[in-house]
């Protein structure tokens, strides 16, 4: 018998609150008692995303999310920025293309964030762009951006900025209002502690003007069609039952906890990862813009990262995540997002810490531990 520990940046470990409702009966969703559950999850969600503006609920990962809002917004031809820093902004420029759109993309060095000044100096060279498409955490690499100071760029134009927060949200701070964030796409594996399985969207009226025009083809995703369903408090499509009862569950404990210290219980996890890493000689990969869900960790020369992560998983049952595309191999992702607490990661470090020590990495051992204990400290 063996515990398993799961610090990877999605799916994220399940409370038990969470594991407990989807273990109910199942119920009709065209029904008053599916409707209140549908209120109360669309309020959690605003909560969340710190809205007063709609937010739709998907049964789709997140990436559906994604490729909803590129319909939704935008027609073949129009044109689009894209922030390319890492997989998944690579994966908003993928969907444009895919449904026609221009694509202007900024090419970001990996391991670091966009900046607002070149976002504004592409959109005075591209007028014509209808919308920006960017991340708030790039889970590829571990970096953040700053989508405060993105907006107060988009603020003052007319294109809509849309940022991709499926793996930030709930984990890190993200006022969708106040940021002046038009679209906001997630999805539940991640920060609100739920299974794979469903998409959020959320829609300013701003962007709705955009919504009214759009030419792309869509059925499944059509917004409109969703809209008219939440109206009347229902969906235009069978929902996920069992994952929005779930879903509730999980928002009821981040609105008990509260936003804030929920993001300061990220940032303590972040932190104390980060002092282990460091004190066994290790380095960050995105030292200047880490963002508290997910830490990337430059691998010393001669290991292996994707024996490492195997090694951790197979024998020991902690998995972490490895490197993606041109990092496969030389970094590793620990994350501390969602439903993890401070001895998950001192578990996660002291593995980690016996693996490099068996793959032949010189350090003294216990350094990692202690330095993750005295931060939590």
């Amino acid at each position: 018998m063996r515990k398993n520990y799961l610090l990877t940046p999605g799916p994220t470990p399940l409370p038990p609150e969470v594991c407990e409702a989807m273990a109910r009966p199942i119920i009709h969703h065209r029904t008053p008692q599916f409707q209140a559950i549908i209120k109360e999850a669309t309020q959690g969600l605003q909560y969340v995303f710190q809205t007063k503006g709609d937010v739709f609920i998907l049964a789709s990962s997140g990436t559906g999310a994604m490729e909803a809002a590129v319909v939704n917004l935008l027609s073949p031809g129009d044109t689009a920025i894209t922030i390319q820093g890492g997989k998944f902004g690579e994966r908003w420029t993928e969907i444009c293309k895919k449904y026609g759109i221009n694509t202007e993309v900024i090419d970001v060095k990996w391991g670091e964030g966009v900046s607002a000044s070149e976002i504004e100096k592409r959109l005075k060279a591209n007028p014509a762009a209808k919308a920006v498409f960017t991340t708030l955490c790039e889970t590829s690499t571990g970096v953040v951006n700053d989508i405060a100071a993105i907006g107060s760029v988009l603020k003052a134009t007319n294109a809509a900025l849309v940022v991709d927060a499926i793996s930030g949200l709930g984990a890190i701070d993200l006022k969708t209002d106040a940021w002046n964030c038009d679209v906001v796409v997630s999805g539940s594996q991640k920060g609100l502690m739920l299974p794979p399985g469903l998409g959020f969207i959320s829609v300013s009226q701003k962007a709705w003007k955009l919504v009214e025009s759009s030419r792309s083809p869509k059925y499944y995703f059509d917004l409109k069609a969703a809209k008219k369903a939440l109206d009347k408090t229902d969906t235009p499509f069978t929902p996920a039952i069992t994952l929005i009862i779930a879903l509730c569950e999980a928002l009821k404990m981040i609105k008990e906890d509260g936003l804030e210290n929920t993001f300061i219980r990220h940032k303590k996890m972040a932190d104390a990862t980060r002092a282990a890493v460091k004190a066994l000689g290790l380095e960050l990969f995105a030292p200047t813009a880490a963002s508290d869900v997910v830490t990337a960790v430059n691998l010393p020369a001669g290991i292996d990262g994707e024996k490492l992560v195997k090694t951790m998983r197979d024998t020991y049952g902690v998995t972490i995540a490895g490197g993606q595309a041109e990092l496969k191999g030389k970094v590793i992702r620990i994350a501390h997002m969602g439903f993890i607490e401070e001895f998950d990661i001192i578990a996660g470090i002291s593995c980690l810490e016996k693996v490099l020590h068996q793959m032949g990495y010189k350090f003294s051992l216990g350094q990692g531990i202690k330095a993750a204990q005295e931060s939590l400290l």
